[in-house]
């Protein structure tokens, strides 16, 4: 049975009370008696009890409201009726009032001590689902924060689920590398809050090793906590306002980190005397939660970034590492959606079979990546180089109108004459590009007809002069089909 199941008999009969108490004594349990309601409920304040047994009629109170005190005192303490009233009502009201079993007199000790060992046996059981019920949500959400496939999901499911478990008003989510601002992630806060609080946990960042921190900030004391895998630490989450409030969070380090979840205590090195103490009104079991969550939410966040880097990948040409043209779709699908304008830049490299020719295709492949670092370093960073295929490529400059296109596009065209390419090789080759230039919505304002009205302009270029920034217009001759 463990521990002394501890049991508060109640009646107003000194026999009743004297058969009662020895008999359950003799079977191991710690028992008090009270011959009234108000004694009754003075020893209830006084010490936790497991089981209450009480007899309806008492003196000064009934019995029952006995057991609703009794109840409000201790949910979870079990009682017995006893009376000697042989209705149903009594029963029903018994019942409904929580207790777990109704007997009538005369009761033997025998049916007692049964009925006792019943009603405990229901509560250890209770107690054990309760338990699981908390296990088999805390698997559950662990299990959909390293299922999703949306970063703020998982962020947003872990700190509601965190803060749950500490009882916490709120909890923020600050990643490696944050320097301001709001932050990666929040739950239960408002927006100043929310920063105010990422702000104390990134100035304690760098003390966060591999376990868990008490905080300063300005919502009050807070718990930080380590967001790390094997291979490196991503960030941390802070929870503010945890049960027990101030007084909760009094330690200064030695909670488990996601390497100690299945710890079964969590003590503190911080007192005066450097004795070990647990973080007051927070449970070892709260505690290893939150690192088992932290520790999932981990495990999330570096599966997305390794599908992000896939995916990123898909959007890569294999030679020149550009750009592709399904990620040129997407861009011109996104740009187009927003109402955004943007210029197409369409670039053939005029002669490029030449080179082939004279220094074979692994040369000429060198070449075609050398261009599109030339084409990389004459854009900026928010626009788009794409390889397109064979020797073209195409460039999105975003927010620009043709004017400022065909400034880029002449700078370009100038950047690739001027380069010597291959001079590693040992070649020394030079090549010239033509370039058609489209704008949206100057131009067309469809993404098949961008691309098709900047690809005529750059042939018009290429059977006229070659090394040229050729603009579309409505009467280009369309494109010759490319061979296959």
């Amino acid at each position: 049975m463990g521990m002394t199941a501890a049991v508060l008999l109640v009646d107003d009969e000194r026999f009743a009370r004297t058969l009662y108490s020895e008999y359950l004594c003799g079977a191991g349990y710690e028992v008090a008696v009270a011959d009234s309601a108000s004694a009754a409920l003075a020893e209830l304040r006084h010490r936790r009890f497991d089981i209450l047994i009480t007899d309806i009629i008492l003196p000064g109170a009934d019995g029952l409201e006995l057991l609703g005190d009794a109840k409000r005192l201790d949910p979870n303490i079990e009682a017995i009726v006893i009376t000697a009233l042989d209705r149903v009502d009594p029963a029903v009201r018994a019942i409904k009032s929580g207790a777990s079993d109704y007997l009538v007199k005369p009761v033997t000790p025998e049916a007692l001590l049964v009925t006792v060992q019943r009603s405990l046996a229901a509560r250890t059981l209770l107690a054990e689902n309760k338990v699981l019920r908390a296990h088999l949500r805390l698997f559950e959400v662990c299990q959909r924060i390293t299922s999703s496939l949306d970063h703020g999901r998982a962020v947003s499911l872990a700190l509601a689920a965190l803060a749950a478990e500490l009882s916490a008003s709120g909890a923020v989510f600050v990643e490696r590398g944050e320097r301001s601002g709001p932050p990666a992630g929040a739950s239960g806060l408002d927006e100043r809050a929310a920063e105010a609080l990422a702000g104390a946990a990134r100035e304690a960042l760098p003390r966060l090793g591999g376990e868990a921190l008490r905080v300063e900030t300005p919502l009050g004391p807070a718990l930080l906590l380590p967001v790390a895998d094997e291979e490196s630490p991503l960030g941390a989450v802070c929870a503010v306002g945890a049960a027990g409030g101030a007084e909760a969070l009094r330690a200064c380090e030695g909670i488990p980190g996601p390497s100690q979840a299945s710890e079964t205590r969590a003590t503190t090195r911080c007192d005066a005397d450097r004795s070990p103490r647990r973080w007051e009104g927070i449970s070892s079991q709260a505690l290893n939660a939150a690192a088992l969550l932290c520790s999932h939410l981990a495990l999330a966040l570096r599966t997305l970034g390794h599908l992000r880097r896939v995916e990123h990948l898909a959007y890569l040409d294999d030679l020149t590492h550009l750009y592709n043209t399904r990620f040129l779709d997407l861009v011109l699908d996104r740009e187009l959606q927003a109402g955004r304008p943007f210029a197409v830049l369409f670039m053939d490299l005029d002669r490029f079979k030449a080179v082939n020719d004279e220094f074979g295709h692994l040369v000429g492949s060198k070449l075609l990546v050398e261009v599109g670092r030339v084409l990389k370093s004459s854009v900026r960073d928010e626009d788009v180089v794409v390889r397109y295929g064979g020797d073209e490529y195409v460039a999105v400059l975003m927010g620009v109108d043709s004017g400022g296109a065909l400034k880029v596009a002449e700078r370009i065209r100038r950047s690739i004459e001027d380069h010597v390419f291959l001079s590693r090789e040992g070649a020394r080759v030079r090549v010239t590009a033509s370039i058609g230039l489209a704008s949206c919505p100057e131009h067309a304002r469809s993404k098949a007809e961008v691309l098709d009205v900047a690809d005529r302009a750059m042939y018009r270029g290429k059977r006229s002069t070659r090394n040229v920034v050729y603009i579309a217009s409505k009467d280009l001759p369309p494109a010759p089909a490319r061979e296959a």
